[in-house]
């Protein structure tokens, strides 16, 4: 990376970026390996884990090039505040349970800004604006949580989800569609509460339920194109037929749909 941002003899481009051209690459790369997770493909997670560290590098370059700090000094800080914030491993508070170690990081991470001066921050603070809208509503969730403002169980989350539904239909029976709207933002932040209080990250189910649509629809196409149609030229009807067809193939494996056996040689 020094190279590369040498004037004169390193790359055009790597030269012309600053952190903020970067960051969205940052973030692009850390979804990337969040999907290879998702796929169990550890070969396409060693590459992805590269490229996310290539990010690391790069604003620890830039950083070095302003005098701010450079990529040693990133590794030394984060190694002194696992080893400080885990006293229970490297210091002697030994014996800690599980449940005494929940919210030990909080705590000591509150001392720290304390002992630096910093003014106490409130229960919601620190969650950044960046992060996608289902993470930063989990987070803030849990946030409020830790100081109790919270549900009880995941039945009272799924009465509020049903309140909030409700809500929405008021609206649109109303012709409010701007309301509507509103409440259903007030909707998948239930689901989110509904997701944690289930011990499930909503990014990954959704997720996983995009990957699952992709599929069925795919099906869907593959099934059409034997009768040679698109899906425009197909009815409503007759995809959701298909769609039916390809959720019950997933569900029983055995069963195999009339094109798919149609096409089979003798």
């Amino acid at each position: 990376m020094a190279a590369l941002r040498t004037p004169g003899s390193g790359c055009p481009w790597d030269l012309a970026q600053s952190f903020a051209t970067i960051a969205p690459y940052t973030l692009e790369e850390a979804y990337e390996v969040a999907d290879a997770i998702a796929r169990a493909d550890l070969a396409g997670l060693k590459d992805e884990l590269g490229d996310l560290l290539l990010q690391v590098v790069f604003h620890a370059r830039m950083a070095e090039e302003q005098g701010a700090f450079d990529f040693g000094g990133v590794v030394e800080g984060i190694t002194a505040k696992l080893i400080r914030r885990h006293p229970h491993v490297f210091a002697d508070a030994q014996g800690r349970t599980a449940e005494a170690v929940k919210g030990l990081w909080e705590r000591i991470k509150a001392d720290e800004k304390a002992a630096r001066g910093e003014a106490a921050e409130g229960a919601l603070t620190g969650v950044p604006l960046a992060l996608p809208a289902l993470t930063r509503a989990l987070k803030l969730q849990e946030k409020a949580g830790r100081v109790g403002f919270d549900w009880n169980d995941a039945r009272a989350v799924l009465a509020k989800i049903r309140e909030e539904a409700d809500e929405i239909e008021a609206a649109l029976d109303a012709g409010a569609r701007g309301e509507a709207a509103a409440e259903i933002g007030d909707l998948l932040f239930a689901l989110v509460n509904l997701a944690r209080h289930l011990d499930a990250d909503p990014e990954a189910v959704l997720r996983a339920t995009n990957a699952k649509f992709e599929r069925r629809f795919g099906t869907i196409e593959g099934a059409l194109a034997a009768r040679g149609k698109t899906p425009k030229e197909a009815t409503l009807a007759e995809m959701d037929a298909l769609w039916d067809e390809a959720k019950a193939a997933e569900k029983h494996p055995s069963v195999v749909p009339a094109e798919r056996s149609e096409s089979r040689d003798p």
